[in-house]
């Protein structure tokens, strides 16, 4: 089974800029879950929800320290993912695009 999570989109303080230190941005979280279904299924409002908890309570100076504590956590909060996929767009850090970072976690259940 998976679960896709498209374009969760919050405010936070995120990045090393003294401005980034201050005002909140909006950041964007797309992921993929992975994960064998039998009789119990992950939620993905409580996915959502623990992803937008973490990224708030924690104002994280990189991307980088973000991307590795959501995905322990998730595994952590919820053992059936197998597979998960993170990416984190700042939207408005630059004038002329958006800047994200990835990656894929593969996790020995």
């Amino acid at each position: 089974m998976t679960i896709h999570i498209e374009d969760l989109k919050f405010q936070t303080i995120i990045g090393i800029l003294d401005f980034e230190r201050t005002t909140p941005q909006d950041v964007i979280i797309n992921l993929t879950i992975e994960y064998n279904y039998k009789d119990d299924f992950i939620n993905y409002a409580e996915v959502s929800a623990l992803i937008e908890s973490i990224m708030i309570e924690k104002e994280f100076l990189l991307l980088e320290e973000a991307l590795s504590t959501l995905a322990l956590q998730l595994k952590k909060d919820f053992p059936k993912i197998e597979k998960l996929f993170l990416k984190i767009t700042k939207p408005s850090i630059m004038p002329n695009c958006k800047v994200s970072l990835s990656e894929n976690y593969s996790f020995n259940s």
